[in-house]
């Protein structure tokens, strides 16, 4: 998908994708050597895709902040050597060496902010990139530069990077989007309540504006700080609302606030697995989403407690099979296809068709969804 404007009388066009695709067209660069630039909005999540990259690659990640660095953090420091009798760069204490790099098939060298870092700082990293050596370090061959910044839009300082340097990386533009949030969310364990006012919500995710003048804006890593500060129970309404507000900005935490309320009226999620629980008299559909969220933590509780053994296994069975029967009768076909899809998919759960009494009539109103969501997911 393209975002197009026009400038200067004439049509530039500026390619974006998401995080999701993004994945895999930056795990075959990686593959090439191919140094890359992840250029995008604050708070989407760039750092973080480039770790679960390493991470799923059984690599190395070095994450180095190039805004808050020195050029001798690079470059090493010029000392006199005795021996020799010259001047002699240190060793970067920040940078993989030839005995790390080889306990592993890839490292990823992450230079963040690097753009915004000071010139001199750039300088030495432009060497990495362009030479694969600073001074007298040189980066070992099986480590990948992967660079980042914001946009000369974005209301930060930045620097221009020069054409020469600018030819050498894969540039790829980066957006957020709802699906691939949600589906890190939920394996993330996000808040319910943040997961279900964002699922009814999908504008909120995400609304900074580079022309406001407000200094607190949504982005996907602010509503994480979000979740972080509903698991602070010693927090009275007025300060977790003056707290969520300085973190999403009013607007966006009163609405916020208003749906917990809601969804504070919300069965337990552990009556329900229980079989307690049969019938929703609250329909509220940002509830339902953070209820059905909720659902989905327990259920993977329950399998990550249970699964292992026989008699746990029935256990967990019969919590889903209760599941299966209170969303049928109580929720939509979407929220039953979230709930499922999850199960399958972000938690990678088996269950036995035959140990489920409510799966046939499940199949028979779902089961094509669920199969399209899993095609879709893949």
């Amino acid at each position: 998908m393209s975002t197009k404007s026009r400038s200067n009388d004439s049509l530039t066009e500026t390619r974006s994708v998401t995080l999701d695709a993004a994945k895999r067209e930056i795990m075959v660069a990686m593959k090439r050597k191919r140094p890359l630039f992840l250029w995008g909005p604050p708070g989407i999540g760039k750092s973080e895709l480039v770790a679960d990259i390493c991470e799923s690659m059984g690599g190395k990640l070095y994450d180095l902040r190039l805004a808050l660095m020195d050029p001798s953090d690079l470059k090493g420091v010029l000392y006199y050597n005795t021996e020799m009798h010259t001047a002699t760069w240190s060793a970067p204490p920040d940078l993989p060496t030839k005995e790390i790099a080889a306990k592993y098939p890839i490292v990823v060298l992450f230079l963040d902010e690097m753009n915004s870092a000071p010139p001199a700082t750039q300088a030495a990293a432009y060497q990495l990139v362009l030479n694969r050596r600073v001074g007298t370090y040189e980066l070992p061959d099986n480590v990948v530069v992967v660079a980042a910044g914001n946009r000369d839009t974005d209301r930060g300082v930045t620097y221009r990077m020069p054409a020469p340097l600018a030819n050498r990386f894969i540039h790829l533009t980066l957006r957020p989007d709802f699906e691939t949030w949600q589906t890190w969310a939920i394996e993330n364990r996000v808040h319910s309540d943040v997961v279900g006012y964002i699922t009814a919500n999908k504008v909120d995710l995400f609304n900074f504006d580079p022309k406001m003048s407000g200094q607190s804006f949504a982005t996907p890593r602010s509503w994480s700080f979000v979740s972080e500060l509903l698991t602070e129970d010693h927090l009275n309404d007025t300060e977790l609302t003056d707290l969520v507000a300085g973190t999403v900005g009013e607007g966006v935490a009163l609405k916020f606030n208003a749906h917990r309320k809601v969804s504070a009226n919300m069965p337990n999620p552990t009556h329900i697995l229980e079989g307690k629980v049969r019938e929703l008299k609250n329909k509220d559909i940002g509830a339902c989403y953070s209820l059905t969220v909720a659902l989905c933590y327990e259920l993977k509780e329950c399998w990550d407690k249970n699964a292992s053994t026989d008699k746990g296994n029935d256990f967990f069975h019969a919590q889903f099979d209760n599941v299966l029967r209170f969303i049928m009768d109580n929720l939509g076909t979407e929220l039953q296809v979230m709930l499922v899809h999850a199960a399958l998919t972000t938690y990678k759960m088996q269950f036995k068709s035959s140990k489920l009494r409510n799966f046939q009539e499940f199949n028979k109103n779902a089961g094509k969804h669920i199969v399209a969501a899993v095609s879709d997911n893949r």
